[in-house]
């Protein structure tokens, strides 16, 4: 659980990972940063890259992309029409910044990792297929900014390797926010495995999180309950746009609501100290039980397990005390149903 020294839970960071789901047009992209903004994110990241430096000539596409896809052209062809050139990422960055939304995109390369530098980024993704790239990890280390790690494909020693080239390199270990994430899309329920996350924590100590490819919103729900401290999800403004990843995005009206359930789980979590809420004290005596008169009771006659009972409200000597009543005598004559009292 995600407490601050005051008890208070912090505010989930909520990305809506827009990718390449602009499918390379700049005028998509501001209309995804608007609808992402009256969604209520925190973020809004794109992806940065030349595809030739991402992959090469032979490089396959995945399975998915196959299915969203054109066949005909190879994955660098595919992701050359995703690319953003330097003067659409600063347009970008302008508009998150006029709709009060951090402007974030993940660099795919050394390069882009540089071209985002200059534009002053102060948080850089590094995405699941890097985590292996020492080279890349260096680089990124290097800039000592906020770094997010995602995870998918990764075992547990592949992300220690990963945290120590960033540390090494200068970036701080309390500036790392690893994410959680498994690298299919759609993921199934069953491969998620969000107990990952909680061991993530635990065996290396930064801030998780978690990147959601699944369909639907309950499992970054979930997330949260778990303690994750940072979302990442995608998002389209239609599933059936051609792409590698519209189908498996939320639409506007989906990411909307997993934002509003995000926030009311965080509200829910409350401050870990258990004790009665203001709103459920005035209900406590009416709940609550008192010990009372099962029957007659005469002065003078001891009170008795038999005499006794405990019944609603609250407003005489607590059953808690039972055993301290049971063989007194009592002082005067009691009705049915009668708050006992000594």
């Amino acid at each position: 659980m995600n407490l601050t020294l005051h008890g208070k839970i912090m505010k989930t960071f909520i990305i809506a990972e827009a990718g390449v789901n602009h499918n390379g047009k700049v005028a998509l992209a501001k209309k995804m940063i608007d609808v992402a903004a009256l969604a209520g994110v925190d973020a809004i990241k794109f992806q940065t890259f030349k595809a030739e430096k991402l992959a090469s000539k032979f490089a396959p596409k995945a399975d998915y992309q196959k299915e969203t896809t054109r066949m005909t052209e190879s994955q660098q062809q595919m992701l050359k029409k995703l690319e953003l050139s330097w003067e659409a990422h600063k347009i970008l960055l302008d508009r998150c910044c006029r709709r009060n939304i951090k402007f974030l995109s993940t660099p795919f390369d050394i390069d882009s990792v540089r071209l985002l530098a200059k534009l002053g980024l102060d948080i850089f993704k590094v995405p699941s297929g890097e985590i292996t790239n020492l080279p890349y990890l260096r680089v990124v280390g290097r800039l000592r900014k906020k770094v997010i790690l995602s995870t998918g494909m990764a075992n547990l020693r592949e992300v220690k390797d990963a945290v120590k080239v960033l540390t090494d390199s200068g970036t701080f270990k309390k500036n790392i926010t690893i994410l959680h994430c498994h690298t299919e899309y759609p993921t199934w329920f069953e491969d998620v495995n969000l107990s990952a996350m909680i061991t993530l924590q635990k065996e290396i100590g930064t801030k998780v999180g978690y990147s959601d490819h699944t369909l639907g919103i309950e499992v970054p729900i979930a997330a949260v309950a778990l303690g994750a401290c940072m979302i990442e999800k995608h998002f389209t403004l239609d599933k059936n746009m051609e792409g590698p990843d519209h189908k498996a995005s939320l639409n506007p009206d989906e990411l909307k609501a997993m934002i509003v359930a995000i926030r009311h789980v965080e509200e829910a979590l409350g401050h870990g100290i258990k004790r009665p809420s203001r709103t459920e004290l005035k209900n406590r005596w009416v709940v609550r039980k008192s010990i009372v008169a099962a029957q007659l009771i005469r002065r003078g006659e001891p009170f008795t397990e038999e005499n006794l009972s405990t019944k609603r409200p609250a407003k005489g000597i607590s059953p808690m005390l039972w055993d301290r009543v049971v063989g007194r005598i009592a002082k005067k004559d009691y009705k049915e149903d009668e708050a006992i009292v000594l």
